[in-house]
């Protein structure tokens, strides 16, 4: 059932970097392990609510629908684009525990969620690609659901290891403000370029 071809064609889509292995890698510069993590636990959630809405036909409903199309997408759009204003507007300095605790790691972790849920591609991807390796016939709900939760493993396996990796490699930028204004640019940049992405995607 889950072919060799399918773990490495998952894995490659899955390490491309997009707008979730982005945010998880900003939280875990920025805000070391923990929040990495919330963010790794909130783009997985929405990996498996599309995963679940493909399953359910919805996907093929938003590819079919133009009006629902537009207005995820530009719920999107405008969302990448807080987001790239939001991290400009962070200060020089790393969050503290305490500045962690405060904002809160739900609040990381719902952003996660937003940032995946609000990118109509992800669902319309899962109704193309899963399907692609099922064989036909009464058990293929059952078999793409499978193939649905090794995708999203290998989601929260990979981004993890973006996440740990930011994290490890944040007390080397810590001490330069410097180096941290431009991490926030560089990362708002990312936010605003996937969102104008986004803006000119079609079904």
């Amino acid at each position: 059932m889950i072919s060799p071809e399918f773990l490495l064609t998952a894995l490659a889509v899955v390490m491309i970097p997009g707008t979730g292995a982005i945010y998880t890698l900003s939280c875990g510069l920025a805000r070391g392990r923990a929040a990495a993590m919330a963010a790794v636990a909130g783009c997985t959630f929405a990996v498996l609510f599309h995963m679940a809405a493909a399953l359910a036909g919805l996907a093929a409903i938003l590819h079919a629908s133009a009006a629902l199309f537009q207005g995820v997408k530009i719920a999107g759009v405008l969302f990448l684009m807080w987001m790239a204003w939001t991290t400009l507007r962070e200060g020089d300095g790393p969050a503290a525990p305490a500045a962690v605790a405060e904002q809160g790691l739900r609040r990381i972790a719902t952003r996660a969620v937003l940032i995946n849920l609000l990118n109509p591609k992800l669902a319309i991807f899962f109704a193309a690609f899963l399907p692609q390796f099922v064989h036909p016939g009464p058990g293929a709900t059952a078999e793409m659901a499978v193939l649905g939760l090794v995708f999203t493993g290998l989601t929260a396996a990979v981004f993890a290891v973006y996440g740990l990796f930011a994290a490890s490699a944040r007390d080397r930028i810590l001490g330069s403000a410097r180096a941290m204004r431009w991490m926030r640019r560089v990362f708002a940049t990312c936010f605003a370029g996937l969102g104008l992405r986004l803006a000119f995607a079609e079904r």
